[in-house]
């Protein structure tokens, strides 16, 4: 996508304030750290999902050597969150979660990334998981896993999991140039056989299933880390066929190597294919898809604003480290903005040490500037996972950090004059019941906005739930879904400062609303 088409595909947005977060851990008693040794030096995901039916995401995080926590939503006006010690498990060595149905019961369950075995809670009702890792015949290893992404391929009733390992910690000879392998589980009826090897393996640290060309296919990518690969790794992508495939130059892939940490998607350019960003220690990476059938990536200009590069705060100027990346319109203003979680490894002399988390704003030229320290959210914590979304369902989506030997951060944004919002739940009877896979196209101003529905991405991190969308100006749209079997549902009107659920059931779509 050519950068001059950026500034035409805006919505026109009134003059808004700037955005303000106010930090609600504290006064909740809510101090939970993510910590411990070599091993949780990455990692330190954070979890959202409503698992009570009244659509306010509650929080799953990874505490590494601590117990991971489980907290329950109990916002009203304010955010609000009160730790449920009976919700899951005990579980230790946590390194992150992500929530998907895995059996199509309508209940959100958890796959959770450790050191050690991963385990598969499923979602009982009312906030109550069990672990069925062995009742689903899945092999949950003995590694240190810290990418997960999932998909349902045509004609599946369990959806195919891939799981990142990073280090293989039993080679005497690493951790350097002893990348471990990465494990595709493909379903066959009820229960999962053994998982297939995904060689070679180059350390990843984040991995997304996205059908980034619209084709009907979603592929594997899969962002590695350069410290431990070292040389003769890049990033990837593996083509899911029959059995998949690494893409290379003569398909359109570009070979490139980063210390890739997390990977982000979202359609910022109206072309209703979805951009991809990489974060890393320097520079992060905004790329688009070019011009031809295969998946050539390239970079956006360093002028778009989106590398962040160094801290924008302090007198620390050497390169960030950046881990999460989340999109989401902030101000309601009908741009994406991004938030990207920094923070230093442990002690890498290399890289600053007082690293700010960024939050960049997309202007009405197109462009991205720095508003994390004015909006209150400049923290230098080693910031890890993060999740960007609406706690207390007012229509501004609020954040949560989770941080390596500090506190976790509850972010309420409580910007005021806000645009016009919607939030859309997209729901299917039978099988993939939170429709994986779907396209959610809302067309707003003469504009359409995309969203592709997926199960990973992030740094360890994982959402599900609503889609929000900001508006600007605009008070009415439209809304349809591409289901993740083509079809094409009909475009339906909605109005902004609503909550609405699309339903799929074998009588056809439903639209219903609060």
């Amino acid at each position: 996508m050519r950068p001059e088409l950026w500034a035409g595909l805006l919505i026109a947005a009134p003059a808004l304030a700037e955005p303000r977060f106010t930090d609600r851990a504290p006064d909740l008693g809510i101090d939970h750290v993510y910590d411990g040794g070599w091993t949780h030096f990455v990692g330190g995901g954070v979890a959202s999902f409503d698992c009570d039916g009244d659509l306010r995401p509650e929080l799953f995080l990874a505490g590494g050597v601590n117990p991971a926590t489980f907290l329950r939503n109990t916002s009203d006006a304010n955010v609000s969150f009160a730790a449920d010690p009976d919700a899951i498990p005990d579980l230790t060595g946590v390194v992150g979660a992500y929530p998907l149905d895995i059996d199509s019961d309508g209940l959100l369950d958890l796959f959770v990334l450790r050191v050690g075995p991963n385990r598969v809670l499923r979602g009982l009702g009312d906030c109550r998981f069990a672990d069925v890792t062995d009742a689903l015949g899945l092999d949950g290893g003995d590694r240190w896993s810290t990418a997960f992404t999932a998909t349902w391929e045509q004609g599946n009733t369990r959806p195919t999991l891939a799981v990142g390992n990073y280090v293989d910690r039993t080679d005497p000879d690493g951790p350097f140039e002893a990348c471990d392998v990465n494990l595709l589980y493909r379903p066959e009826g009820g229960a999962y056989p053994a998982p297939q090897d995904l060689t070679p393996g180059f350390c990843p640290l984040s991995a997304l299933f996205s059908d980034w060309g619209r084709k009907g296919r979603a592929d594997l990518r899969l962002s590695n880390d350069r410290h431990y690969y070292v040389r003769g790794g890049q990033e990837q992508m593996w083509a899911m066929e029959a059995y998949p495939r690494l893409y290379g130059q003569a398909d359109g892939w570009q070979d490139h190597q980063l210390w890739g940490m997390g990977i982000a998607s979202r359609d910022l350019t109206g072309d209703g294919r979805p951009e991809v960003f990489l974060s890393s220690m320097g520079d992060q990476r905004l790329q688009g898809l070019g011009e031809g059938a295969g998946p050539h990536f390239a970079d956006m200009p360093f002028a778009m604003g989106t590398t962040a590069h160094r801290p924008f705060i302090g007198d620390d100027g050497r390169p960030s480290t950046g881990w999460h990346i989340a999109f989401g319109d902030v101000q309601n203003d009908g741009r994406d903005d991004v938030f990207i979680a920094k923070g230093n490894v442990d002690q890498m002399p290399g890289n600053a040490m007082e690293d700010p988390n960024n939050l960049l704003l997309r202007t009405d030229e197109g462009r991205f500037v720095e508003a994390a320290a004015e909006a209150g959210m400049a923290d230098t914590a080693r910031s890890r996972g993060a999740v960007l979304t609406d706690l207390n369902l007012d229509g501004r989506l609020d954040l949560v950090v989770v941080n390596r030997r500090a506190p976790v951060r509850i972010y309420e944004n409580l910007t005021q004059a806000t645009g016009h919002w919607l939030m859309v739940s997209v729901t299917q009877a039978g099988v993939n019941s939170q429709a994986v896979g779907a396209w959610v196209e809302l067309e707003v101003d003469g504009r359409v906005m995309t969203r592709e529905i997926t199960v990973g991405g992030g740094h360890a991190s994982g959402q599900a739930g609503l889609q929000h969308f900001g508006l600007g100006a605009v008070s009415e749209a439209k809304l349809r879904v591409i289901w993740p079997d083509g079809t094409t549902g009909p475009w339906w009107p909605v109005t902004a400062g609503h909550i609405v659920t699309l339903h799929r059931a074998a009588g056809g779509e439903v639209l219903s609303g609060d």
